[in-house]
């Protein structure tokens, strides 16, 4: 009987311990692990930005140049800025910017297109994220202060395949407020999504604390 009992106790403190072992190399290798993009979520992207009036061209002066810019806290491959007006022109290639030397690079870059008019611009491309800026314009008939004024949302997209498997993740509608570089009006800086002061999306591209 002792030694029976001697072998279940032998045979259970084994078993502990093999676990406490498979436990602990658990641990390791999810700390050791690299982060994926799945972990990140992409469906939780960040992005902040605003629009300016733009400088007419001289070639059309009855278009209103409206210039957006805008920088998100992770990777996309393409985005959609939704004015509440209708857009008559846009630019068709987009690069972004270093945010700290300023510079343009190729590997932030975005072919867009959409119908004209149209409620719609749709870029395709890639932007690693990290707050990298990104600017362009689009136009509207008329100018672009008069009441009431252009407030167009932006909605961001990342896609990837893994394991053969595609992915797709969407973020948004974020708020790029109404046009900078115009008089005051009755109005003030109210937006399309009322704006909270502590997640608000309008303002200049940097860092959402």
């Amino acid at each position: 009987m002792n030694v029976a009992v001697s072998r279940l106790r032998s045979r259970l403190g084994i078993a502990l311990v093999l676990l406490a072992a498979a436990i602990a190399a658990a641990v390791l290798l999810n700390h050791s692990a690299p982060t994926s993009v799945a972990d990140q979520n992409p469906n939780n992207t960040l992005c902040k930005g605003h629009i300016d009036k733009g400088k007419a061209d001289p070639d059309d002066p009855d278009s209103g140049v409206v210039s957006y810019t805008f920088a998100c806290s992770q990777p996309i491959t393409g985005y959609s800025v939704m004015p509440d007006k209708p857009e008559t022109g846009f630019e068709t290639e987009v690069f972004g910017t270093d945010p700290a030397t300023k510079d343009v690079l190729a590997t932030d870059a975005f072919s867009c297109a959409g119908e004209q008019p149209g409620y719609g611009v749709n870029c395709t491309g890639a932007n690693v994220g990290s707050w990298h800026p990104i600017t362009s314009s689009f136009t509207i008939d008329g100018d672009v202060c008069a009441e009431p004024r252009v407030d167009p949302l932006l909605i961001v997209a990342f896609a990837n395949v893994a394991s053969g498997k595609a992915a797709q993740y969407i973020a948004g509608p974020f708020d790029l407020g109404r046009p900078r570089g115009c008089p005051k009006s009755a109005r003030g800086g109210k937006t399309r999504i009322p704006a909270d002061t502590d997640e608000s999306t309008t303002g200049d591209v940097a860092p959402i604390s």
